[in-house]
């Protein structure tokens, strides 16, 4: 260095950004978010940066450039200690090491990256999943696609799976899972595909045009009583049913009702108050649109009075959770 050159004791913002690698605005957007803290201002009121500025500026470009995040920058620096030499590093506990308090930011650095990982690893495996499944089926849960698993390409229509997702949301995997049965019947059994869309057509045609005591409303109701007595005819001869009693026996042995270990029941109902999960059949009346004309929902409840009429009570234990439990 040539002895007549006395180096500044303050820059203003320009050439600290000029020496750091970045820009002014890039600066004044670090100060807004409690990077760097804002330094003294001249008598021109111009911000004044010193060299500790300029190392925490230093730090701020290096560890960005490896990609960290700027809020985890900041939580790095703000939780605990700080590099030496840094406007922080007075929060340092008195004797740390200079190596150690840099060990500590990197460390809490990593962690996040870790959790930042670990969310991306389980998002490319959720888009993968559906690739491999399908866009429409692999919105569903494993333990509904599994029940799926098997069929003929092409046989499952875009509509049924939407059916599934909007069931597994109401009542969780486990009904969607029993519900997939009635999709599986539809898809290997053409005769009773053209019976299930027949009555389709005949209930859309319930629209507002017809009145809830028009003779077409129980006409309706009544061949949607016997078709679906017909489609359970054949759950039944095929098996399906018992596959059903698997799916409940499956589902309880991968969700006992007791807490973990060592977890109390509260911070189990905690836990789950915590994540959205299936909600009441009730909540998704009020909730999920449906855009039924009266003469069509007054052909539901005379076909559920049908259904009631020759429908033996449900099994003890094999009621459908309606709350994810």
């Amino acid at each position: 260095m040539h002895a007549s050159f006395v180096p500044p004791r303050q820059v203003k913002i320009g050439d600290a950004a000029a020496f750091a690698g970045t820009t002014p605005r890039a600066i004044r957007h670090y100060h807004e978010i409690g990077l760097l803290p804002e330094p003294e201002r001249g008598a021109d009121g111009r911000r004044r940066y010193g060299y500790e500025d300029m190392i925490r500026l230093l730090w701020i470009r290096k560890t960005a450039d490896a990609g960290i995040a700027l809020d985890d920058i900041r939580d790095a620096f703000t939780t605990g200690t700080a590099p030496a030499g840094t406007a922080l590093a007075d929060t340092a506990p008195a004797g740390t090491d200079g190596d150690d308090e840099v060990t500590g930011v990197l460390e809490r650095l990593e962690e996040s990256l870790a959790e930042h990982e670990a969310e991306l690893r389980r998002q490319r495996a959720a888009v993968r999943r559906m690739r491999a499944e399908g866009s429409r089926m692999g919105l569903l849960s494993d333990f509904v696609t599994e029940r799926l698993r098997g069929l003929p390409e092409g046989s499952l229509r875009q509509a049924e799976l939407d059916t599934l997702l909007v069931t597994e949301r109401i009542f969780g995997p486990l009904g969607a899972a029993v519900q997939a049965t009635r999709f599986v019947v539809l898809a290997t059994h053409p005769a009773l595909r053209e019976d299930s869309d027949r009555v389709d057509a005949a209930e859309e045609a319930l629209d507002d045009s017809v009145s809830v005591d028009d003779p077409r409303v129980a006409q309706v109701a009544a061949e949607r009583h016997a078709f679906e007595s017909a489609l359970q005819a054949v759950i039944e001869e095929s098996g399906l049913n018992e596959e059903d009693d698997a799916l409940f026996d499956a589902w309880d042995a991968a969700h006992p009702a007791t807490a973990d270990d060592g977890e109390t029941e509260a911070e189990a109902e905690t836990e789950a108050e915590a994540e959205p999960g299936p909600m009441s059949a009730l909540e998704a009346t009020t909730k999920m649109p449906y855009d039924f004309s009266p003469a069509r929902r007054r052909c539901l409840e005379l076909a559920a009075e049908l259904f009631a009429r020759d429908s033996p009570a449900p099994e003890p234990g094999r009621v459908l959770p309606s709350d994810g439990n």
